[in-house]
């Protein structure tokens, strides 16, 4: 009984420590998951993925300690052009049916300045998984919204080598050059969800 108690008690008392780290999930109605890259070497291209899911656990006492988690189903991919998408699906690039996910999970969270993070993780695209640093303008602080959910937005951004994880399609061009840039840049616009 003796052993109850202080079991009990321990707990209490150690409660309050835990109480500043929340869990959150992606809004998907209120996120996108973007990115853009060059075409022809003169315009940027942009498209998103349409479905995915994720988890931030933000410990307000030591931001250091957060946590991100995100997956992505390749399939879901949309630049607004249907022949395009089909294409990025297919094994010239994502190879969605061998790989239907791509997923990030942070290892280390910094402080960059008043209210920007680097977040460090493994990226893994078709198998291959490298470490990406996200530059993160957030948290914002948690507000409730008209329907009484406490939620809290951030923005990321990464550059990546599509090279890196064997999204190698090209074609060169006559006048030099090639059709589709290796430097990819993730855009992540985030509306977080308490748990």
């Amino acid at each position: 009984m003796k052993r109850l108690f202080a079991l009990i008690l321990s707990v209490a008392l150690l409660a309050p420590f835990n109480v500043l780290a929340a869990t959150y999930t992606l809004d998907p109605a209120h996120t996108t998951i973007g990115f853009k890259v060059k075409h022809l070497m003169i315009a940027n291209v942009k498209g998103s993925f349409e479905k995915f899911k994720g988890s931030v656990v933000i410990d307000e006492k030591d931001i250091t300690k957060s946590k991100v988690n995100v997956s992505v189903e390749i399939a879901s991919i949309n630049t607004n052009i249907a022949k395009r998408d089909e294409h990025l699906r297919s094994g010239d690039f994502f190879d969605a049916g061998k790989y239907p996910v791509m997923t990030f999970e942070s290892t280390k969270v910094e402080r960059a300045g008043a209210d920007t993070l680097k977040v460090t993780g493994n990226l893994t695209i078709k198998g291959v998984t490298k470490q990406v640093v996200l530059t993160v303008d957030g948290p914002s602080g948690e507000i409730k919204s008209p329907q009484g959910v406490a939620k809290r937005g951030a923005s990321a951004v990464a550059t990546i080598n599509r090279q890196d994880f064997g999204v190698s399609w090209n074609k060169k061009l006559d006048a030099g050059g090639v059709l589709v840039g290796d430097e990819v840049q993730i855009l992540i616009d985030a509306e977080l969800d308490k748990q």
